[in-house]
């Protein structure tokens, strides 16, 4: 039967035929977050916050205040891809520095 003959008896035959969508999961999200040492400036933390994550010096601030008291410090949220790239970033701009702050990629 060709495809317009079977089309022809679908309709003649009042089967509806619906296509289904694939199921599409979101990507799985990655926190990328900071950890805490005890040699990195408060204000390089807080710079690089804001160069690699786009947060405003307010924001920034919480975040390292929160890497400083709680030992680490979600940056943000991303799919896989950008999260891993942010985290070599961060651990390339740190060691150019010559500071220890280091970034790692957590399951959100």
């Amino acid at each position: 039967m060709s495809h317009q003959d079977q089309n022809d008896w679908e309709i003649d035959h009042g089967i509806a035929v619906e296509e289904s969508e694939p199921e599409v999961k979101p990507p799985p999200m990655y926190k990328v977050v900071l950890l805490n040492d005890d040699y990195s400036p408060m204000d390089f933390v807080v710079e690089v916050i804001m160069k690699f994550f786009g947060k405003q010096r307010e924001q920034a601030t919480k975040i390292m205040l929160q890497v400083h008291y709680d030992g680490k410090g979600v940056c943000g949220v991303y799919r896989s891809e950008i999260a891993e790239t942010k985290v070599v970033q961060v651990n390339e701009y740190s060691k150019a520095n010559n500071h220890p702050l280091m970034c790692v990629m957590e399951e959100a």
